[in-house]
């Protein structure tokens, strides 16, 4: 049997050993179930969202406001006459919804949402005329659009999550060089290093956050706090890159 290796930290190495973990099986799940839902997104290159009722329900542990913005961009394509579902709509879906982590993660780095959506539209395809009413309607995911789905999933996996947000096609999106989407957004300063950092610093915030705030705080209180929390954990990951490029072999 093939075998993988799985290198581990000192620490978590020694605690796997003192809970006497079974490390084959559980990495074994491990990987089963992300190769599942690799498989999954590159099957949604294949879906043709105008003959399925929910082509989404095939992508599991989306959350509500990720499989809304797909929508989203299937949506806005099939309004303007497209036959693909490109990366350019994958990120007007992410920015069309509402208040996601994506946004308020390109926030944090001073990128406004409505100024990305904003060149996005001018840089849009131009609309299609619609197709004879006789011939069958087709829409699917460009190849594009597949890759980013999938990177998704791997980033999720790569920190730890058993989901798939509006921040991890954000993160998938401008790491993307073959779209328009991740043009857009580098354009506007959102470099995959930056918005990593963000995102990292973003969910941190926001689990303290969660964790200090009284049962029945108001929102606009809780964003605030949020808010703070972002600037603090971006200032504590700056303090302890600058210590780490002090070090011998740093930088």
């Amino acid at each position: 049997m093939p075998k993988i290796n799985v290198y581990l930290s000192d620490e978590l190495a020694a605690a796997v050993k003192e809970a006497g973990i079974p490390v084959s099986p559980v990495c074994q799940h491990a990987l089963e179930q992300a190769v599942r839902k690799i498989a999954a997104a590159r099957e949604m290159v294949k879906v043709n969202f105008t003959d399925e009722d929910d082509p989404m329900a095939r992508l599991t542990n989306l959350t509500t406001k990720a499989h809304r913005a797909i929508a989203e961009a299937a949506r806005r394509a099939g309004e303007r006459g497209q036959d693909q579902v490109g990366t350019e709509y994958l990120l007007a879906g992410v920015l069309g919804i509402g208040d996601n982590m994506a946004l308020n993660v390109l926030r944090s780095m001073d990128i406004q949402p409505d100024d990305v959506r904003d060149d996005l539209f001018t840089r849009l395809p131009a609309a299609q005329p619609a197709p004879d009413p006789g011939e069958p309607k087709r829409l699917h995911m460009s190849p594009e659009s597949g890759a980013v789905l999938k990177q998704a999933f791997r980033d999720a996996i790569s920190l730890g999550h058993n989901y798939i947000g509006c921040e991890h096609l954000l993160l998938a999106l401008v790491a993307d060089t073959d779209g328009l989407g991740g043009e857009v957004l580098r354009s506007h300063g959102a470099e995959p290093r930056l918005v990593r950092r963000a995102v990292q610093a973003a969910l941190s915030g926001f689990t303290y956050a969660r964790s200090q705030a009284p049962a029945a705080a108001p929102r606009g209180d809780a964003a605030e706090r949020l808010r703070a929390t972002l600037v603090s954990f971006g200032e504590r990951l700056d303090r302890i890159e600058a210590r780490l490029a002090d070090l011998p072999g740093g930088g």
